[in-house]
Formats: C-alpha cells, sequence, structure tokens
C-alpha cells in the first residue's frame, strides 16, 4: 500500500469484474434475466421450519448453499471477467461484508473453523488467492455499500491499484424469527416498497463480488470496465437504533455527499434504487431523504427498490443493489417496482411500476441505510 494521494490527483475507479447470486440464481446472467421479467423470487420456506411462524414466505435458493463455498466462487467469476491472472489476483486485498452462515453448525469439524464469522474473511482470501482479508463489516444493511465506498477510496487515494469485494446473507432460521417477531416480515408474501398498504420486508439469499481498480490500472492492461464508481458518500443520523431519521436526514447528507463526489447535478441522475425494505419508517424516510436530497428534480427522478424482486439480502444489499445498478448502465432498463398496490402519501415518488421502464440511464445512485442510523449512498456511470 502506498501513501495516499492529493484530493486534485484522485485516480478514477471503475467496475472491471462482477458477479452475484440470488434466489433467482447462480450468477449475473440470472439477475438480468430476472430483471427484465420483472417477477419476484418470493416462495414458500423450505430451508426450515416455518409453520408457528406469522410470515411463511423468502427469496432463497434450494438446498443448503455454504457462504464460503459460494463466495469462492463468485470472487473467481468476477475476477475472470476482470482478466485477472493469478498473480494479480495474489496482489489484491479483500474487503468482506457478512452476515452469519446458516450452514456452520452442519459444517464437519475440520470445517467448522473455516465457515465461523470470526474466519471466513482470511478463509476467503486464502481459497480465492487473493493477497489478504483486510477488513470484515458486520454494519448491518451498509456493510456491503460501505465496503465498496472503502475499497473506491482506496483506489482514489493511490493506496491501492485493485480491491475485491465481496458479501453475503443466506435466508436463516434466527433472523428470520427474529424479524417475525418484531412484526417486520410481511405476513401477505409480498415485499411492497413505498406502496400503500405495504406490511414489512421479506428476506433473500444474497452474495456477490465485485473487482474495483482505477481506471488507469485497468488501461494499462487493456480491461474493458463495465462501469465507473464515481462518487460514494456515508452519514448517519444516530436517530434510533432500528429507526430512520423520519425526515431521512442521514440519508439525504448521504446522497449529497456521493453526488458532489461524483460531480453530478441531482437532474444529472438517471435512476435511484432504493433501499425500500417495504416497511412503513423506512419508506416515508427515504422518500422524505430523496427530496431533500434531489429537491425539485425529486419528482421526475425515476426510483425503484428490487428488494420487492429480490427480498432484502441483509449485509449483501449494497453489493446486490450495486451489481442492479451496473446492469441499469448496461442494458437500459429500469427494474420495477414490484408488488406496488397505490400511492402512499408519505411516499409520493415517481415510481417504476406495473413493469421494467425503457431507459438508456448514464448515471445511476444505490442507496442503502441500516439499523443505528448508518446510511450509505454510491453513485456510478456509464463507461
Amino acid at each position: 500500500m502506498t501513501a495516499p494521494r492529493p484530493t486534485a490527483e484522485r485516480e478514477a475507479v471503475v467496475v472491471t469484474g462482477m458477479s452475484v447470486t440470488t434466489a433467482f440464481g447462480r450468477g449475473t446472467g440470472a439477475l438480468r434475466e430476472a430483471l427484465a421479467a420483472g417477477k419476484p423470487a418470493f416462495g414458500e420456506v423450505t430451508r426450515f421450519d416455518v409453520s408457528r411462524r406469522r410470515a411463511k414466505r423468502a427469496a432463497h435458493l434450494p438446498g443448503a448453499p455454504v457462504l464460503v463455498d459460494e463466495l469462492t466462487d463468485l470472487l473467481a467469476q468476477a475476477a475472470g471477467q476482470a482478466g485477472l491472472d493469478a498473480e494479480a489476483v495474489g496482489g489484491t486485498p479483500l474487503l468482506f461484508a457478512r452476515h452469519s452462515d446458516p450452514s456452520w453448525p452442519r459444517q464437519p469439524q475440520e470445517r467448522q473453523a473455516d465457515c465461523h464469522a470470526a474466519a471466513t474473511g482470511s478463509t476467503l482470501a486464502a481459497r480465492a488467492g487473493l493477497r489478504d482479508a483486510r477488513r470484515t463489516y458486520t454494519n448491518a444493511c451498509v456493510a456491503a455499500s460501505t465496503a465498496l465506498a472503502d475499497a473506491a477510496a482506496l483506489i482514489a487515494s493511490g493506496r491501492e491499484e485493485r480491491v475485491a469485494v465481496a458479501a453475503g446473507y443466506l435466508v436463516d432460521e434466527d433472523v428470520f424469527s427474529l424479524f417475525d417477531a418484531g412484526r417486520a416480515l410481511a405476513d401477505d408474501g409480498a415485499l411492497r416498497s413505498f406502496s400503500a398498504g405495504r406490511r414489512g420486508l421479506l428476506l433473500g439469499d444474497g452474495m456477490g463480488a465485485v473487482i474495483l481498480e482505477s481506471a488507469s490500472a485497468a488501461e494499462r492492461r487493456g480491461a474493458l470496465p463495465l462501469a465507473g464508481l464515481l462518487g460514494w458518500g456515508r452519514a448517519g443520523d444516530a436517530y434510533h437504533v432500528c429507526q430512520p431519521h423520519p425526515e431521512g436526514l442521514g440519508m439525504a447528507r448521504a446522497l449529497s455527499a456521493a453526488m458532489a463526489r461524483a460531480d453530478r447535478a441531482p437532474e444529472e441522475v438517471d435512476y435511484l434504487n432504493a433501499h425500500g425494505t417495504g416497511t412503513s419508517y423506512n419508506d416515508s424516510a427515504e422518500a422524505a431523504a430523496i427530496h431533500r436530497a434531489f429537491g425539485a428534480y425529486a419528482p421526475e427522478l425515476p426510483v425503484s427498490s428490487t428488494k420487492s424482486l429480490t427480498g432484502h439480502t441483509l449485509e449483501a444489499s449494497g453489493i446486490v443493489e450495486f451489481a442492479v445498478s451496473v446492469l441499469v448502465l448496461q442494458e437500459g432498463l429500469l427494474p420495477v417496482n414490484a408488488g406496488y398496490t397505490g400511492q402512499d402519501p408519505a411516499c409520493r415518488l415517481n415510481l417504476v411500476t406495473d413493469a421494467p421502464r425503457s431507459l438508456k440511464a448514464r448515471t445511476v445512485v444505490s442507496l442503502n441505510a441500516a439499523f443505528g442510523g448508518a446510511n450509505t449512498a454510491l453513485v456510478l456511470g456509464a463507461v
């Protein structure tokens, strides 16, 4: 790692590799097809017994996937897409965002240490051939987006030429039971972001790996960037341990900081991928934040939450929705805000309803918020 560069000499950051898995299937192609179809991935939970729970549905893969195995494959796919050889991979650090792995108790004793939360980052780095696992993030639903922002900052400042980011969450019985007991899960089986009559969130499997690097390094290698990571912003509101500030103050500050770093005016943003959990408090606060940050342009800005399709992937939300944002830039198709039944007066937004919307976007924003008042926004640009 080298000394940081002066602000005026900051490196541009690009995405050169990406792979993601959701309940729609393994690999970015499955997500691309699902976004075009616009149909949610929710189904009856079969991974554990929900017969005594209010809610019965989630978006999860069949069988019993193992987080470290899935992420090892995703990192290999992302590095392959980036065109990295073993030497380049070996010089790349890992930033890792995670939740607990529900497969851990089922593993043979010799594998349990590798799957334990305290060891997974170093295990993953070693298995993927990466230099080291520099940081592990567990700060709830902004964990992955914070890791992406930190990776971009390391590259922009010249401290690192390239950084791998991985994140994962698999729907597990403990979180499902906790959220169900707290009446946070939608008992009608649908996640209806920003909609009148929304009844809560639904959980979803989500895992992803991204290779970020400096634009100059990518150019030297002849690598073709998928997108640019133009700006990032983080802010805390410290309002409540599990509720955002009702006026969306922290989210608005994160949005404004990210757009300022990206040197983008509000009206230059073509689409916002919202956090949109389908809960009463989050969605109204997020709508307020969008109006605060985007001002007069807010009623025109296209918005949707792809949690309405994938489910809430907790610590992996930021990387799944980052991948969605890259696909929006590549495909020219805005994902639908599924499950919408009508306008909530507290959520007056230009939502993408009924079906995906064609739009050749050049600048996209992804926003995440978390328990504890943490908020992260990322600005991506077409290349």
